[in-house]
């Protein structure tokens, strides 16, 4: 009878999928980051896994127990990737704070703290604010929102993901002052 299974064959299922969907969400953070090699790794296990998990459902398509088993599984490792990818914190985050109290400098702190930071003076509704930008490592966010909390709260935050950083440094300049603009725009591979 199509009803009948064996008791482990929805725990296997279940407990495969709770494997493979967490590799699958981390494999997309090195993805994204660019790492490739790990990426393609991760990929391999996970596509081993999720091809176990399938089959077995497939097998079992007409028990319901085996369904909810794959369903529940897909559900709980998307909680489980989430939480991983919290904790390893991979890349950057771009930040931009909008100080509406110039006088205090969110810049001047964040610097002190060790951070690179871009400030302008701006014009806000009310008056002069402080505009100050900055790429950190995602892990430490908190750190600088504390900072940023602590000196300025009524500060307006934005945060978002970055995909690269760095610092370009033009070629020495030429005889007569101006710089190549072929060498300029010159990509590396």
């Amino acid at each position: 009878m199509q009803w009948q299974i064996e008791w482990y064959i929805p725990l296997l299922i279940f407990f495969a999928r709770i494997c493979d969907v967490p590799i699958g969400t981390v494999r997309m953070i090195f993805v994204i980051a660019g790492s490739k090699y790990v990426a393609a790794a991760l990929g391999f296990f996970e596509v081993i896994i999720w091809a176990l998990a399938v089959g077995g459902v497939i097998a079992y398509l007409k028990n319901p127990v085996a369904l909810v088993a794959y369903g529940a599984g897909f559900s709980a490792g998307t909680l489980i990737g989430m939480s991983i990818e919290e904790k390893i914190a991979i890349g950057l985050r771009m930040i931009r704070v909008i100080n509406p109290h110039a006088e205090v400098s969110i810049a001047k702190a964040l610097r002190e703290s060790g951070y690179k930071v871009t400030a302008i003076a701006g014009e806000g509704q009310k008056g002069p604010v402080e505009v100050a930008f900055f790429a950190v490592k995602r892990r430490n966010v908190p750190k600088v929102m504390e900072i940023v909390e602590r000196l300025t709260p009524e500060a307006f935050v934005t945060i978002e993901r970055a995909d690269r950083a760095a610092s370009v440094t033009l070629p020495p300049s030429h005889a007569n002052g101006r710089r190549s603009l072929t060498k300029m725009f010159l990509l590396r591979k």
